[in-house]
């Protein structure tokens, strides 16, 4: 062995690959960072000359169980596979790496090129059977007692926490006292948070309480860990994801957890083994202890805000949920169904600026099973029809609804009064204590004083600023109900019609208070598509359906009304032209469909359409001819051009009109039997692809 250290000292360099797990063993641990350090010096007492040794510490403070992260370990591994290091030290030969896969290939590139692996117990060489026994012995006996750590360590956290007395980082508004988990003593932050969850039962929704907070210049707390600001507060806005992660913890709901987040193990694309964080489902958590501590909110109410959020997502569209209530024109967003499919009726904005809302099913269409939907309708018709019905339903309890309407106001306006001054109070005290700090020094050490005189002048502008933000508050958004106020509201409370259709009431509005009646509404259009049935499921369980006449189209609209066709066909039958009959209805006063005097050209379109003929009685035309014989158009002009039958016309260019006694009918019919080129249409419809029969 010392034949082949000599030999490799002197072509190759060294590697000293230095590495310890965490960060606190780095920053702790000093002596095995400083005896890992000192393998320089063993190399050098081997023969290695100082130029060639090479000290590779970036991995300190990474754990060796893969080698996705750690850069020197996969340097180590490049030059080694190519051949350029003579040996690489490591305090233990096991530190180099925690995972039996990336050991056992590193000795197996060692032993391919010849390099040698040296730690405080020896030096072996992985080409060598006992020396690559031993070192993969070693890796195994590294990754077995590894788990022994880990089982002894998670068996003793999971049997504290079975007690709830495992202590772990609490979200904000809750500290660890001496009794266990308790609400922060901090009143202005047990008011945030309660806020939060109050603003959340109002709107429905997390970018609800994100846009209230915003709104009313609100700030949320934050406890910082680690670093110098370790345990303490940090006020500034709420954002989105704080107010979800807010709503999903179970620890405001008094409930002692543990294990709802669990690290997995996955591949990357690339085929690194990498570690995830996941959130589990309920059912999956490793403890669970209700009724724990105190919380902000009851267990059931946390169920009913899991379950609001996920009704919230739009991202979901098989979830049969209203979701929350949009500032829209459209009142029935969200609460309609599809007879057709069972699917949500979507909300679509079209027409002079997209103002217009309607109701469409174009799920068939998405999906590839129909080249068309199951149809639209108006939203004005619908949500005319539903409100029309909500009216004759609240009329019982309007009282009721406004005296609740009137305490959820005040006990708002209270909420948010007490949060500002709370901000106030804490804004005062670090005033005051500021001040005190400033008395209390020597005035003769000017260096400190400026420092604290300059903080105290902050504090004192800071509270001049947030009293002056919660005045401009207070004159704009506060609303103080007054005796008459509240009279007010009673006498417009007795008319709930007049409060649904006054102009401060928001279609938002609308749609929470339609919410809290209606469940869903399940929409089936009639076959003639003239009519729609609307189901009605209440939400304490009743069913009821109405029957909603659509508004006619633009062809319905200008369509001559069935009296004006009946005068038409009644003066044609008095033998009045075209002209005779538009002046005798401008006569009478009668308009067109568009609100127009008659004219010639729409009596005609009249007398087309309804094939309304100007003929005496008992004449015939040519397509009378043709039916009553069943022959072709061209069999009864050919009879008109050879002289068989004689026709009669009005004008030029009116149709022939025929006079048939019983004598002309028997000859006619004695023409067709004896003729072999007429075809009655009965032999017609027998014979594929063939045309009219030709004439006599």
């Amino acid at each position: 062995m010392i034949s082949k250290i000599e030999e490799c000292h002197r072509q190759k360099p060294a590697y000293i690959y230095l590495r310890q797990s965490t960060m606190a063993q780095v920053r702790n641990n000093q002596e095995s960072t400083q005896r890992q350090y000192a393998l320089k010096e063993k190399a050098i007492e081997m023969g290695w000359h100082p130029s060639q040794i090479r000290v590779l510490d970036g991995d300190l403070g990474l754990s060796g169980a893969q080698s996705t992260q750690r850069k020197d370990f996969k340097t180590v591994m490049a030059d080694v596979s190519m051949g350029q290091v003579g040996a690489v030290f490591a305090l233990e030969a096991s530190r180099l790496a925690r995972s039996c896969l990336d050991w056992q290939r590193m000795l197996e590139i060692c032993a391919l090129t010849g390099t040698l692996v040296i730690d405080e117990d020896g030096c072996y060489d992985p080409a060598e059977f006992n020396d690559g026994l031993l070192l993969g012995l070693k890796g195994t006996i590294a990754q077995a007692e590894l788990h022994f750590i880990r089982a002894r360590l998670l068996g003793g956290k999971r049997n504290k926490a079975k007690r709830g007395e495992l202590r772990f980082p609490l979200p904000v508004g809750l500290t660890w006292g001496d009794e266990g988990i308790v609400l922060d003593p901090d009143e202005e932050v047990q008011g945030a948070v309660r806020l939060v969850f109050t603003t959340f039962r109002r709107t429905g929704s997390a970018y609800g309480v994100m846009h209230e907070f915003t709104q009313q210049g609100l700030r949320f707390p934050k406890r910082a860990y680690g670093g110098a600001w370790n345990g303490k507060l940090i006020w500034g806005k709420l954002s989105h994801a704080r107010v979800l992660s807010i709503l999903k913890n179970p620890s405001y709901a008094g409930v002692y957890t543990y294990g709802r987040y669990r690290s997995i193990k996955e591949i990357t694309p690339q085929g690194d083994v990498c570690k995830r964080t996941r959130l589990m489902p309920e059912d999956e958590w490793q403890t669970t202890i209700p009724e724990h501590h105190e919380g902000y909110i009851r267990w059931d109410e946390f169920l009913d805000n899991g379950k609001k959020l996920e009704q919230n997502r739009t991202n979901m569209p098989e979830v049969l949920s209203c979701g929350p209530a949009r500032e829209g024109y459209a009142l029935l967003q969200g609460i309609l169904i599809c007879a057709n499919c069972g699917h949500k009726l979507s909300t679509r904005y079209k027409n002079n600026g997209k103002i217009y809302p309607s109701y469409e099913c174009n799920w068939q269409k998405r999906e590839g099973l129909s080249p068309v939907g199951c149809g639209a309708v108006r939203s004005d018709t619908l949500d005319a029809a539903v409100c029309k019905r909500i009216m004759g339903i609240v009329v019982p309890s309007e009282i009721n609804l406004a005296l609740a309407a009137m305490e959820e106001l005040e006990r708002r306006d209270q909420t948010l009064c007490k949060q500002w001054q709370m901000r106030i109070e804490r804004a005062e005290y670090e005033a005051q204590l500021a001040e005190r700090r400033y008395m209390e020094v020597d005035p003769s050490n000017r260096l400190v004083a400026n420092s604290l005189e300059k903080r105290w002048n902050g504090t004192l502008t800071t509270l001049e600023e947030i009293k002056q933000e919660f005045a401009e508050f207070r004159r704009k958004q506060l609303r103080i109900a007054t005796a008459e106020e509240k009279s007010r509201i009673l006498a417009l409370s007795a008319d709930f019609s007049n409060l649904w259709y006054a102009s401060t009431t928001t279609s938002k509005e609308k749609k929470r208070m339609l919410r809290l009646l209606i469940k869903d509404i399940t929409v089936a259009k009639s076959a003639d598509r003239k009519q729609v049935l609307l189901q009605i499921r209440w939400l304490g369980g009743a069913c009821e359906t109405l029957q909603v006449d659509l508004l006619p189209n633009y062809a319905d609209v200008v369509r001559y009304p069935e009296n004006i066709i009946e005068k038409v066909r009644t003066l044609v039958k008095n033998k009045l032209g075209d002209s005779n009959i538009a002046e005798a209805l401008n006569t009478k006063g009668l308009l067109s469909a568009t609100g127009k005097p008659f004219t010639i050209p729409m009596i005609k379109w009249i007398r087309y359409k309804y094939n309304i003929c100007q003929r005496p009685n008992g004449l015939m035309t040519v397509k009378d001819l043709a039916e009553k014989f069943q022959v072709s158009a061209s069999v009864i002009y050919y009879w008109i051009e050879r002289g068989y039958i004689v026709g009669q016309r009005i004008s030029k260019k009116s149709h022939f009109l025929f006079e048939l006694d019983s004598d002309l009918e028997k000859s006619l019919r004695e023409r067709i039997e004896n003729s072999s080129r007429i075809k009655t249409s009965q032999e017609l419809k027998s014979l594929p692809n063939s045309t009219a029969g030709g004439a006599v």
